[in-house]
């Protein structure tokens, strides 16, 4: 009743522009004058901007933009063996540093609590792994029928040239994998462990809105099953008190679709 009064209030009092700007003011101190609140506008505010950062700078596609000035860099022609793999490799490190890092930043130097309060540990968390292997024993069958549809085949693996031989697999899936960690590093732990003292469960439901939309340009069925995927690694997240072993079951699940999509084409190439 209160709180209704007090909007109510705040209404009328913002029909001019100072009684407005007098009541964002009041309403932004507000969201900094309790613990759980004040946690939470940090998260939302980090989280925005490293959201933004990451879809600006962090792909592929900004490497790709810069491709033969950066592989100059290291000393790589266009010719190089390995050229193709710069920009997914470039991916896999841009993850852990704005994905991982920079959170385990905020989270120590501006929200003032330890990483392992947001999911970053393993120690004791392995009683729930049995949880993450029956998760991916249940995903195989859908993956292995996603496997024989053409969207599924055209898409992965991403990096093209994973195709050419095990060298270039290998050196994929291995950016790839690290890829995942950042992923889950940062929506299944900083996003929904520094949400969850507020929102409670609704923190998974926060989180996985913009983990859904991060898979558009995806084949449908696969951002669609982003949400429930999401939902599921995120109280899984929660119940373990550690996001790790989301990773992993991120990182097999890719393995095996890109496994099977280039035995869909026939194997390696050479």
């Amino acid at each position: 009743m209160h709180d209704t009064e007090s909007f109510d209030r705040a209404s009328r009092q913002s029909g001019s522009l100072r009684g407005f700007l007098a009541a964002l003011r009041e309403d932004w101190r507000g969201l900094w004058s309790r613990p759980d609140d004040r946690m939470a506008t940090q998260v939302l505010v980090a989280s925005l901007i490293l959201l933004l950062v990451y879809a600006l700078w962090g792909r592929p596609n900004f490497l790709n933009a810069n491709l033969p000035r950066v592989a100059s860099w290291i000393g790589w022609g266009a010719d190089h063996e390995y050229y193709s793999t710069l920009p997914y490799l470039y991916w896999g490190v841009s993850s852990v540093l704005i994905r991982i890092l920079l959170p385990v930043l905020v989270i120590i130097l501006w929200i003032g609590k330890r990483p392992a309060d947001f999911g970053y540990r393993l120690r004791g968390v392995t009683p729930h792994a049995w949880l993450y292997v029956l998760m991916f024993a249940v995903m195989v069958p859908i993956i292995v029928a996603a496997s024989f549809m053409p969207a599924f085949q055209a898409k992965y693996p991403m990096y093209d040239d994973a195709v050419l031989g095990w060298t270039h697999f290998g050196l994929w899936e291995i950016a790839y994998g690290i890829q995942f960690f950042g992923v889950e590093g940062f929506f299944r732990g900083f996003m929904t462990f520094g949400l969850y003292p507020r929102f409670g469960y609704l923190s998974i439901f926060i989180m996985v809105i913009p983990y859904a939309m991060v898979h558009i340009g995806k084949p449908p069925l696969e951002v669609f099953m982003a949400v429930p995927a999401g939902l599921l690694l995120g109280y899984l997240a929660l119940k373990s008190r550690s996001w790790v072993f989301g990773a992993f079951l991120h990182w097999a699940v890719g393995i095996t679709m890109d496994s099977l999509a280039i035995w869909h084409a026939g194997g390696f190439r050479s």
